[in-house]
């Protein structure tokens, strides 16, 4: 049977409702590595002219949410963690080159956390990688991509603090 958001959320839902820790977040990424080889899929979900962040969906009882991400070309981002929440990235197109961080200092409301890089890694198309809560990282795209991302809570709502990359 083809997969559709509705079938793929359907699956994330019963994974995470079934194992609501770790081993929920783990089977929610085997089944976005899953979801990135059908293309038919990660076309529907990302077509052209798809936006840098769109909400697909989000779980009315769980709140999580699924994805869609294009960027056109290259983009950085700085150290960040996602809050109270956990994010799996899946890489359907290019390649992103993610940065794990060791957190030196938390941020506060008026100073920015401090973050020492400790490794580098590429996510290639049909790779997914689960970030638990609290883990500093940071994606860097050199061209096009185009990623499917499951976040445990809608970001859009979670106020994160900032983290500046330093040096040992």
């Amino acid at each position: 049977m083809a997969m559709t958001l509705e079938r793929f959320a359907a699956q994330c839902r019963e994974a995470l409702a079934t194992h609501p820790g770790t081993e929920g977040r783990v089977a929610v990424t085997e089944l976005v590595q899953q979801a990135l080889k059908d293309p038919a899929f990660v076309a529907e979900i990302l077509p052209e002219g798809t936006p840098e962040r769109k909400v697909l969906y989000e779980d009315p009882d769980l709140g999580f949410a699924i994805l869609a991400h294009a960027y056109q070309g290259a983009k950085n981002s700085t150290p960040h963690d996602h809050g109270p929440s956990w994010a799996i990235y899946g890489q359907a197109e290019g390649q992103t080159v993610m940065t794990d961080y060791e957190c030196l200092a938390r941020p506060t409301e008026t100073t920015p956390g401090k973050a020492k890089p400790v490794r580098d890694y590429a996510l290639q198309p049909g790779d997914a990688y689960l970030y638990e809560p609290g883990e500093l990282h940071s994606p860097r795209r050199d061209g096009p991509t185009r990623l499917l991302r499951i976040e445990g809570l809608n970001m859009d709502r979670v106020k994160r603090l900032p983290y500046v990359a330093v040096a040992a």
